[in-house]
């Protein structure tokens, strides 16, 4: 049982992580209470906050059932959204841009406290998911290097 498990949190890490590690970095910008939340700082945030997870997975801070919960949290945000803008025929309420907004916070204190407790990620490529990642690492770096 404890074997299966592993093998499905090092297979679910395994999807998380390649969309994450082919993203480029971004820099980081901060939305405070005085900015106004519109499409633009949302979609921003969304990369920041891939970046972050990413360089949890990359780094080992972040273990892949904390990133699978991540990505969980961030795809419900994103439905959540793309709901909201079904509904109100393809733009977002000031309500609804806030509401996504004190999502993306939760989040971003969540990725923050994930990244910062006790569990980690053995990266060592002598593990499973260690090997795992270090041919996830090779494959995006074959393929930026093919659209190069």
């Amino acid at each position: 049982m404890k074997t299966i498990k592993i093998t499905f949190l090092s297979t679910a890490l395994a999807a998380f992580a390649l969309p994450v590690l082919a993203q480029t970095a971004t820099p980081a910008q901060s939305t405070n209470a005085a900015q106004p939340v519109t499409g633009q700082t949302i979609n921003q945030r969304k990369e920041n906050q891939q970046d972050r997870i990413g360089q949890g997975v990359q780094s080992g801070q972040l273990t892949a059932g904390e990133a699978a919960g991540l990505e969980k949290n961030e795809q419900s945000i994103n439905k959540e959204e793309h709901n909201m803008r079904k509904d109100n025929g393809g733009t977002l309420t000031s309500a609804d841009k806030q509401k996504i907004n004190q999502q993306q916070n939760a989040l971003s204190n969540q990725i923050y406290d994930d990244k910062h407790n006790a569990a980690k990620q053995t990266t060592n490529p002598t593990s499973e998911v260690g090997k795992r990642a270090e041919i996830s690492r090779t494959a995006s770096h074959r393929a930026s290097i093919a659209v190069s």
